[in-house]
């Protein structure tokens, strides 16, 4: 049965439409003009100064799992997120990324899921093993005591995305939303035709809402992939919604040769983000 609010959204970056939502720092944006992503960008400056990280390891079986705590300024409890890199490997734009989540009021736990077990960058297949890395990363954030007491949301980015809908699978009850930015949303171990015309078995048994962020100008196989789960989530009735960048290549958000329309859209998914686990993650301000 589909909640009430429940359907699923496509949309594109258009024309500045504030709308008023729950969570932390309550004002979404459908719409960036220039000067704007500029104003956003000098406050999460501001904010970052008043950000804590703290760097330690957590324990999953025999390995020692690295992780960066973003701990907001103020006093909590605050909306929790995971926060799961991509193949690259854990780097300074995911070091950027945390820090301004946390800016806006969220408590953050970064795992780097490859350096413990001295996986290269770039990995082409994906190491099973490696979920249960993350899953203690969960675990940790959860036991903070500056999280509030609820189900944690999950930003992950691309292959991170994987990462997120396997945990929101397995452990339903502890995923409260997801929110990908290009994130894989099959198996990087399936054979060619699943990437090509399906999705991980996951998207059929998750109920976290989900939103996706994309380039237009993304890989078409990625956008593909994206689009079927967006497709079946909605079947489902799981809330879900697409938000795709015209002119937006692969991490624009971090790229080092922006366009200014990449350099709006980055400014504009970081307040879709904001806005998309303010709403489903503790559902009330964190300050």
């Amino acid at each position: 049965m589909r909640e009430p609010g429940s359907g699923a959204t496509l949309l594109l970056a258009g024309p500045l439409q504030p709308e008023r939502v729950p969570g932390p720092r309550r004002i979404a944006l459908t719409g960036i003009p220039h000067a704007i992503a500029l104003a956003i960008g000098l406050a999460a400056t501001a904010a970052w100064a008043e950000v804590r990280v703290e760097r330690s390891t957590v324990k999953s079986g025999a390995i020692d799992v690295p992780i960066e705590v973003a701990i907001p300024d103020g006093k909590g409890p605050f909306p929790a997120v995971l926060y799961v890199h991509a193949r690259r490997g854990f780097e300074d734009p995911d070091r950027d990324h945390i820090r301004t989540l946390a800016g806006q009021g969220f408590l953050v736990v970064a795992p780097d899921w490859q350096s413990g077990r001295f996986i290269e960058r770039w990995p082409k297949s994906h190491d099973p093993e490696t979920e249960g890395d993350v899953e203690a990363a969960l675990d940790a954030l959860l036991a903070r005591p500056e999280a509030c007491k609820g189900p944690a949301g999950i930003v992950g980015y691309s292959r991170g995305g994987y990462y997120a809908i396997r945990l929101a699978a397995r452990r339903p009850g502890d995923v409260a939303a997801i929110a990908t930015y290009a994130g894989h949303m099959q198996n990087p171990n399936a054979n060619e035709p699943d990437q090509l015309f399906g999705v991980a078995p996951e998207i059929l048994k998750i109920t976290a809402p989900t939103l996706f962020l994309v380039g237009d100008q993304d890989y078409e196989l990625r956008r593909m992939n994206i689009g079927r789960a967006f497709y079946a989530l909605h079947e489902r009735g799981v809330p879900v919604e697409l938000q795709a960048y015209p002119m937006a290549r692969r991490a624009f958000d971090f790229r080092a040769d922006p366009t200014p329309e990449e350099r709006i859209a980055a400014a504009h998914a970081r307040e879709r983000v904001r806005a998309w686990l303010g709403r489903w993650v503790c559902s009330r301000p964190a300050r």
